[in-house]
This record gives structure tokens, sequence and C-alpha cells, in this order.
């Protein structure tokens, strides 16, 4: 059925202006941002067929709907899909980029960092969804206010990778006071491995010699995180 031959009562659009955004379900929200469908699906079923995308790999029956599933997918694999085509696809490419900005909105640069906390959740909409590890340096400067944050390295993290070196030129090219690492996990375990904990050893006893002191090393799981301060390994 299409969305124009359901009951006026039953439609997204309609749904929303009388209820308001919390009355609808992810799918109906998303055909809102669709617009249109299929010869085959209408939009709100469209819609279904992209937020299981993600679950293509389970049975039809066990699917289930998830917003997350979005930030796995790429601007090609959205094109594969039927009825999404490169404007379709760009909007939901954007709306995406949005939503993490507006997340990262909330901690601007220059905020004080009193606890993991607070930075976690600076990156957490950018990283939990990450398919492949990013390691970060978040640069600070005398009264803990971040001056900004840069990439070291992405891919598989280890210690020949991710070499105190590279991390403390970038800190002191950007007269960083002390500094804080944060890194993901794809797996959404934020744990740390023992990879993890002898990098940050090495980055904690060249900061001291340097005199810009690693506070912290954060590790961003899925919608969690893992702080060495508060775990006590730092």
């Amino acid at each position: 059925m299409r969305i124009q031959d359901q009951p006026i009562e039953e439609r997204p659009y309609e749904k929303f202006g009388k209820y308001g955004p919390d009355y609808l379900s992810n799918a109906e929200l998303l055909a809102i941002l669709l617009r249109s469908g299929t010869k085959t699906y209408n939009a709100e079923e469209l819609a279904w067929h992209l937020l299981t995308y993600g679950e293509k790999e389970k049975p039809e029956h066990i699917k289930t709907p998830s917003l997350i599933g979005l930030y796995h997918i790429s601007y090609n694999e959205l094109m594969s899909i039927n009825g999404i085509g490169p404007v379709k696809a760009i909007q939901i490419l954007t709306l995406l980029e949005l939503s993490k900005r507006i997340t990262k909105e909330k901690y601007q640069s220059g905020e004080k960092i009193t606890s993991p906390a607070i930075l976690s959740c600076y990156f957490m909409e950018e990283l939990r969804h990450s398919r492949e590890e990013r390691f970060i340096i978040t640069l600070l400067d005398a009264k803990c206010k971040m001056i900004g944050y840069e990439t070291v390295s992405k891919g598989s993290l280890t210690a020949s990778i991710v070499h105190p070196r590279e991390v403390y030129r970038i800190a002191i090219q950007k007269s960083a006071h002390s500094i804080i690492a944060v890194h993901n996990h794809p797996s959404g375990d934020p744990t740390p491995s023992e990879e993890d904990l002898q990098m940050t050893k090495r980055l904690q006893k060249v900061g001291d010699l340097v005199g810009i002191p690693l506070l912290d090393h954060i590790i961003i799981g899925d919608g969690i995180y893992k702080s060495f301060k508060e775990e006590s390994y730092l």
C-alpha cells in the first residue's frame, strides 16, 4: 500500500503534525526524509529495509530495524539499495554527519575537561560506530581546556604505529600543556588490551620526560567508555 493510500491518521507526515516526533517509529521518521518509495515498497517499507541493511547477514525474520546500523553504511552501499538514488543517499549521509556534529557542539573546543565523561561524550558518536580503530590525542592548555585534537593513527593499533615520537611531536607543535589519549574499540567493548596498556605506559614515560604529561587514556566502546585514570592504570 502506498502511503498516500493509507488512512490520513496513519501517514507519517500527518502523525508527526498531530502527535509530534516522539509518537513516530524510526522507520516512520526516516520515511519522511525519504519522501517516496518504489513500485515495490512504500517509503515506510523502504525505510525498514534501510534500517535493517546493517543486519543483512541475519535471517529476515530476526532482523531488527536499528538507527545504529546506518552509521555503517557507505555511499556505495546505499546506492545498491533499490529505491535509494544519489539524492537520497547524500541526504541520509548528511543527516548522519549532522547528528555527529550536533553531539560535538555540546562540548565546544575550549571547555574545561574536568572528567573522562566529558571527553567521552565529545567523541562518543564519532567513534562508537567506526569500523576501524582510531587513535586521537586531545590537546589541553594549562587550565585543562581543550585547544584541539589530532588523529594520530587509523587502523589496527600497535605500539609501532602509535609511536610516542609522533604523539609528542604534535603536542609540542601545538604548545599543549598536557594531553589525553582517546581511541575506540570497534568491537564495542572498551576493556583495555595488553597492547593498550603497554602503549599507554610508553606514552606516559615520554610525557614525563618532555614535560607534557599524559593525563588519561580513554577507550570508547559502543555507548560506554573506560578511563585509565578511573581504572587506576595511570
